[in-house]
């Protein structure tokens, strides 16, 4: 092997020291400026200089280790490739590739890779797991199929842990599988474990004060969306191929839109919830997750009822390929301007009649404020005796949830059931027998550093309606022109999941075929003249 370019050994081991002393500004200095500069990990793909700053600036360092060996091989003059054998003090080994560049006579990393030893168990995703932990019937229409089961239903043999540590120790040891789940084993399904939650699945972020945040495969180091967040990153990363969960505000539609997920919110009461601990029952269903709409069908199949009759009122939404797809563009409006645009690209490539209502959402905000009023109601009402005593095991967010429901008083409770109900039959009648677009959630996943609150309430303003009629809503994939994981959902009558799902599966084929591939990003040096 020829020797190292001039300089190039020094500053590697300068970016070594500086990484290991999680100094910033070195580290900066030591990564290409500009927009084009990479650092990929198995998380994800990293873009531009002050992308990877952002992200170098919040991990709180880097993980301790030992270089074991550098390899170089020159490319040019002005370019050199760095593999270095690395040893984590962690153990195992792991590996680093860095393309270097001299610019204005010092060395810089233009792009990077790090490969590191892979955990045995991903905590942050799975609280159990097992190869798999339960067997399934071995026959039937989901045979090879694995499920990820948020922490909320029961399985037999396994405590419902409820995304909370103190819970766990006290919780009994399950006798039997909640319903959903031996539904899913008699249909051949394995269920690989038992995946994170949300405590008590009373969020929409993602975040586990206890365990952590799962990761993001779709948009990674952005948030995975709550509470379901470990279904839909199991599901995600290919850990398992369905993530059984629940949606009582939007926690199954709002981890489809960030992680770019299909996902089925159920009809209220259309899926039996024995064996899953609630939360607020009123709006508590089950509902999955699935990378296919064929899967997502399949899973209804076995856990869903048969379709009702058609009422006279006009076919069965799904039914047939020229579904009306009612646009309310004041829903549009409640989301951000690249979430809307791609529900527009959505509706405006909709194969059947597409139309456009006005509906005033002049009670929107008292809507909003019964639907919290009451799920905080019902949430005390479940879990009040057990917390009394105990708010101090809850991680901060919970906590302030669950200390403001403790104060929802009975007659502010039957007021907001009230509302409930007249908004439920209110949304019932505008929905009909069609199919209303509602963005999944109000943006894409966002960002861990703060402003969450904003963005749940702003998601909530959405979810909400699916939630105070009882209606089934699928959440359909998309992106945005950013590239970012985003959704949409369709709302349709009561009972009518099935007809959605088939629906999906009309989708699914020609969302594909009208991709565009991958993007490549090429940078091109124009050539010299001859």
């Amino acid at each position: 092997m020829s020797a190292a370019p001039a300089g190039l050994l020094e500053a590697f081991w300068d970016y070594e020291r500086a990484l290991q002393s999680d100094d910033l500004p070195a580290l900066g200095r030591l990564f290409a400026p500009g927009p084009d500069t990479l650092r990929g990990d198995a998380e994800g793909l990293l873009v531009g200089h002050d992308e990877i700053g952002r992200f170098r600036a919040g991990r709180g360092g880097a993980p301790s280790r030992r270089v074991l060996s550098v390899h170089v091989r020159t490319v040019d003059d002005d370019h050199a490739l760095v593999v270095a054998v690395t040893a984590p003090t962690r153990g195992g080994r792991g590996l680093q590739t860095q393309l270097w560049q001299r610019r204005d006579g010092a060395w810089v990393v233009a792009a990077a890779h790090v490969g590191a030893p892979p955990p045995a168990l991903d905590t942050r995703i799975w609280r159990v797991v097992g190869d798999p932990l339960v067997h399934g019937s071995g026959a039937g229409p989901l045979a090879g199929e694995t499920v990820a089961v948020k922490d909320l239903f029961a399985v037999a043999g396994q405590r419902v842990g409820a995304g909370n540590p103190a819970w766990e120790r006290a919780a009994p040891v399950e006798p039997a599988h909640a319903t959903a789940i031996a539904a899913l084993l008699d249909a051949g399904a394995d269920v690989r474990g038992i995946s994170r939650t949300d405590e008590f699945a009373w969020s929409l972020a993602g975040v586990n004060h206890h365990t952590g945040t799962p990761p993001n495969p779709a948009a990674p180091r952005r948030l995975p969306g709550g509470s379901s967040s470990g279904s839909a990153a199991a599901v995600a990363a290919g850990h398992a191929s369905i993530g059984l969960g629940t949606d009582t505000g939007g926690s199954i539609r709002v981890p489809a839109a960030y992680q770019g997920l299909w996902g089925l919110r159920t009809t209220h009461g259309a899926v039996p919830t024995a064996g899953v601990l609630p939360l607020a029952p009123s709006f508590d269903t089950v509902g999955w997750l699935c990378r296919s709409a064929d899967l997502l069908r399949r899973v209804g199949d076995v856990l869903l009822p048969p379709s009702p009759a058609a009422d006279g009122a006009g076919d069965a939404p799904g039914a047939a390929a020229d579904a009306v797809l009612v646009v309310v563009r004041a829903l549009l409006d409640l989301a951000a301007p690249d979430v809307r645009a791609a529900a527009e690209r959505f509706a405006a490539d909709h194969d059947g009649p597409v139309v456009e209502e006005d509906w005033a959402l002049t009670e929107h905000d008292a809507w909003l404020a019964a639907f919290q009023t009451l799920q905080a109601r019902e949430a005390w009402a479940s879990h009040g005796d057990w917390l009394e005593g105990r708010l101090d095991t809850l991680g901060p967010d919970v906590r302030g949830r669950f200390e403001r429901a403790r104060g929802v008083t009975a007659a502010e409770g039957e007021r907001a059931a009230a509302v409930v109900a007249s908004a439920g039959a209110r949304i019932r009648e505008r929905v009909a027998d069609r199919l209303v677009l509602v963005p999944a959630a109000s943006s894409v996943a966002p960002r861990p550093d703060g402003g969450l609150a904003a963005v749940r309430e702003a998601t909530l303003r959405l979810t909400c309606l699916a939630g105070l009629a009882g209606v089934p809503a699928l959440a359909v994939p998309l992106r945005t022109t950013g590239g970012l994981p985003c959704a949409v959902t369709l709302l349709a009558a009561r009972g009518r999941d099935r007809d959605l799902l088939a629906h999906a599966v009309r989708l699914d084929p020609g969302r594909a075929a009208a991709e565009d591939g991958p993007a490549v990003h090429v940078d091109e040096t124009p050539e010299a003249d001859a």
